[in-house]
Formats: C-alpha cells, sequence, structure tokens
C-alpha cells in the first residue's frame, strides 16, 4: 500500500471510530452499573426496575448486597454507583457526613407520600397507645419489646436514641433485631393472636397496608413521620455516565406501582421478575423514564425497551 494510501485509510478509520464515539451513550468503563440492594423489598422492586431497563439499555447490571453503612462508605470509595434507597428525613444522620464532603450525591426524590415510624395495631391504638410515650404505660402488655429489622438500619437506630431517652417511658424496653421477614412473621402471628405489638413500619408496604396499623405520634424530629426515598450516586457519575446518569436521575416511582411489585416479591417472585412483569403490565410507564436517554451504543432507547419487553 502506498503512503497516501495509507494516510487516507487511516483517516477512514480515525473518521469512523469519531462517529463512533460521537454516537455512543456512554464510555465503556460505564457498562457495568453498580447498585445497592439493602434488602428492603421496596428497594428490591425499584432495584429490579432499574436493573431490567438497564439491561434492555445494553448496559451490565450489578446488583450487591449491602447494608446501609456499607452502602455509603461503598459510594465514596467509588465501590459501588447507584443507590435507589436514601429514606429521608430518616437517613440524615447516615448520608450527612459524605454529603457534606461531596463523596455521595443526591440527583433526585424518587418518590414521595412515603411513611415510616413505630406502628402499632390499630386495636392497639384503640386500648390508648397513640403517641411514643403511651408505649410505655403498657410496657408488660408489649413484653417490654418493640420489634425492629437488620442491625445498622437506620430505623432501629432511632428506636434504641428514642430508648434511652428517660422523657419517652420507655425504660426497660429493648429492640429485637431481626430482618423484614422476621419481624413481619413476628407481627403476622400478634396480630392473628390479638396480641399486643410495637414494630417498625413503613408505607410504601403491601402487608403492612393489609394490617389495619396506626403509626404512633409524638416523634420529635427522630426522622420518624412522613418520608421521601431519594436517589444517591457516587460522586461526579453522572458526568462520568450521563446517560446511565440521565436515566438513573428519571426514575420517579409511586407508592402503587411498588405495592404491586412488593406483593410480588413478598409472595416469592425475584425482583427482576417482578418488574418485568410490572413494566409488561404498564407498557407507558418506563417513556418518562428514557426522555433524554439511549441505548448504551446509542441506539433509540424506546425501541430497546419494547423490544425486550416483547412488544
Amino acid at each position: 500500500m502506498s503512503r497516501i494510501k495509507s494516510f487516507a485509510a487511516g483517516l477512514g478509520l480515525a473518521a469512523f471510530l469519531s462517529a463512533g464515539t460521537a454516537f455512543a451513550g456512554d464510555a465503556e468503563s460505564c457498562k457495568k452499573v453498580r447498585l445497592s440492594d439493602v434488602g428492603w423489598t421496596d428497594i428490591q422492586a425499584t432495584t429490579g426496575v432499574a436493573s431490567v431497563l438497564l439491561t434492555a439499555l445494553g448496559y451490565e447490571p450489578e446488583v450487591i448486597q449491602l447494608s446501609v453503612p456499607v452502602t455509603y462508605a461503598s459510594l465514596k470509595n467509588n465501590d459501588l454507583d447507584v443507590f435507589l434507597g436514601n429514606w429521608m428525613p430518616s437517613m440524615t444522620a447516615d448520608i450527612k457526613d459524605y454529603t457534606a464532603e461531596g463523596s455521595v450525591e443526591t440527583i433526585g426524590v424518587n418518590l414521595e407520600g412515603a411513611g415510616y415510624g413505630i406502628v402499632v395495631p390499630s386495636y392497639v391504638a384503640a386500648g390508648g397507645v397513640n403517641t411514643l410515650t403511651d408505649l410505655g404505660k403498657f410496657k408488660d402488655k408489649f413484653g417490654a419489646k418493640i420489634y425492629g429489622i437488620e442491625a445498622g438500619n437506620d430505623g432501629n437506630r432511632i428506636i434504641l436514641d428514642m430508648i434511652s431517652k428517660p422523657e419517652n417511658n420507655l425504660e426497660g424496653f429493648e429492640l429485637v433485631e431481626s430482618s423484614e421477614a422476621g419481624m413481619l412473621t413476628q407481627a403476622e402471628q400478634s396480630i392473628k393472636g390479638n396480641e399486643w405489638i410495637a414494630f417498625l413500619g413503613w408505607t410504601p408496604h403491601p402487608v403492612m397496608g393489609a394490617m389495619n396499623l396506626t403509626y404512633l405520634d409524638g416523634m420529635g424530629d427522630s426522622g420518624f413521620g412522613a418520608a421521601t426515598v431519594s436517589t444517591n450516586v457516587r460522586k461526579g457519575y453522572v458526568a462520568e455516565c450521563p446517560n446511565v446518569g440521565k436515566f438513573i436521575g428519571n426514575l420517579k416511582f409511586n407508592l402503587d406501582m411498588e405495592g404491586v411489585m412488593m406483593d410480588a416479591i413478598l409472595k416469592g417472585s425475584d425482583a427482576n421478575s417482578a418488574a418485568t412483569e410490572w413494566l409488561k403490565a404498564n407498557s407507558d410507564a418506563a417513556t418518562p423514564w428514557l426522555a433524554g436517554v439511549t441505548t448504551f451504543d446509542g441506539g433509540d432507547a424506546a425501541a430497546a425497551v419494547q423490544k425486550a419487553l416483547g412488544g
């Protein structure tokens, strides 16, 4: 090949590579998307939705099971990319140092209208337990126990802090740490026997929603009460991976959609299957999530999702 032909061929190759880069959705380093699953059914559902759609767009989602503290440490250390479960204001203490130093970024609220706090069966509320301090008036009926979920959870920490404060009238109470499933089993058994129980509750949740529960008042500035859920990413993620960052930032959920998927998960479905079935049944739901988004290689996002879901 002559020097001129070789030079021309080189220009052609450079133009081809340049065009490929221009139309690509994200850099190759962005193809794997690492998401945290902290074991809560609602976050399993939303992470399932994200994973199914990311796969359809040509990304490789990796869901890693981590506690809340390890989730934030992993975001800081660049060992994790995305967390869809920043419940606020109850997780203020968990995230504030990372936010202050800029190692973890909040890119938007993905759920509004949530609730979080200590709940009792409504028949217990009718029996005189409506505020936090009322629990201590009936210490023996509760067995001096409040049931929580996994150790390290923000809700457990708040309850422990409440027990430690004399003004809350909870002297002698203990927090029983378990898991979401273990706590719910205990609650269902107690309610079936018309027994008194207090435990950590949240909305959305299909099982808790079917239990006829009452949130206790008098939580002060603990972080319990009305809640929102935000999306966190590691520092610089959206700038580094703007296409997938745009998609993650677009994700907005509501109580009804989460409730349907959570119910399926609690009945034995894995999160991705529950999300896939919900997306198939709600074909227009992904439209706003795909606004301004392409596939990983720069293709039509809506067409790729439709094809992946069998549309």
